[in-house]
């Protein structure tokens, strides 16, 4: 079991390129293998844990959510994971429906976004950003970055092992948390922190192509402003490898000719490798806090006060 503060080339109980030990203080995991033997990132937690992800002086209308961390797993473990999904009675956690007021006190020298409402669709690498375990600072959360740049209502829906299209037992995948917050009429902007476990469910032989995922979450977002987040990992092997994540990003950039209402953010360039956590996927409490930061300040230079950016990808 590591610690939210582990890195790259610690020791960890590895079984590479996915680690089964659950991170932190949130207990063990358990895997389960989605349809059609596709992993969709595929471990989930044994159960959920509570953050609290309130702006700095803000309550939240819906009180606590209820966030669950997960971690990854390779096709080649499919069958070990059916059996472990079997064992364990507990649904996959999710961080579901965060609706909140963001705090209206202007940050001096932030960048500011005219984004006043934000939806946030993300996977286990979001949950770590709303969670105490990894940013202990609520100053430093990812609710709270976006209050800095001006966001006055957040929705955040974060589930470990969440992809697009596969869905873990429990679990809604991305295109039904997108849809159901446009059935109940969300407008505004859209952060879409998804693609590390649709890259490896691509890798492992899913017939759904990476293209077609970026326009079901697209065509959710009906011409409204969507900031994707692109996707990194150290991994040189395995269905999270970093050739296919890489595969990823280099679609969602052919995607911008299909969507001018697109940005994206380029977390893969920038982040560095001593953020990442031991098993070269999800990150430290460091890379935790710097990584919230980044994706609310990428909001605000993607779509400022003033209107849209003029680079489609901004970092």
């Amino acid at each position: 079991m590591r610690s939210p503060n582990s890195s790259p080339g610690q020791s960890d109980d590895a079984e590479t390129p996915a680690r089964m030990r659950h991170r932190g203080r949130f207990g063990s995991r358990r895997l389960a293998v989605a349809a059609g033997a596709v992993i969709a990132l595929a471990s989930a937690v044994v159960g959920v844990a509570a953050a609290r992800i309130i702006p700095v002086g803000h309550a939240s209308r819906s009180g606590t959510t209820r966030a669950a961390t997960s971690g990854h797993s390779a096709a080649a473990k499919a069958a070990r994971s059916a059996r472990s999904a079997a064992s364990s009675p507990s649904p996959a956690g999710t961080a579901t429906g965060v609706h909140q007021a963001a705090k209206k006190t202007a940050w001096p020298n932030a960048p500011r976004t005219s984004c006043r409402s934000v939806a946030h669709v993300g996977d286990s690498t979001s949950v770590d950003l709303i969670s105490p375990a990894f940013v202990p600072d609520p100053a430093e959360r990812l609710a709270a970055r976006y209050a800095q740049v001006g966001v006055r209502h957040l929705d955040i829906d974060a589930s470990g092992g969440r992809s697009i299209v596969e869905q873990l037992p429990g679990q809604l995948n991305g295109y039904k948390v997108a849809s159901a917050w446009r059935a109940r009429g969300y407008h505004g902007c859209w952060v879409f922190a998804l693609g590390t476990n649709d890259a490896a469910n691509v890798a492992v032989g899913s017939t759904v192509g990476m293209m077609a995922r970026i326009d079901q979450m697209m065509a959710v977002a009906h011409g409204e402003p969507v900031m994707w987040v692109n996707t990194r990992t150290l991994l040189s092997s395995g269905p999270y490898a970093s050739a296919n994540e890489r595969a990823w990003d280099k679609t969602l950039v052919t995607a911008l000719a299909k969507y001018p209402n697109m940005r994206i953010f380029d977390w893969s360039a920038i982040a560095r490798p001593a953020w990442f956590a031991s098993d070269g996927i999800h990150y430290n409490s460091a890379g935790c806090a710097i990584r919230a930061k980044a994706i609310a300040d990428a909001l605000a230079r993607a779509f400022p006060v003033d209107g849209r950016s003029q680079a489609r990808i901004v970092r």
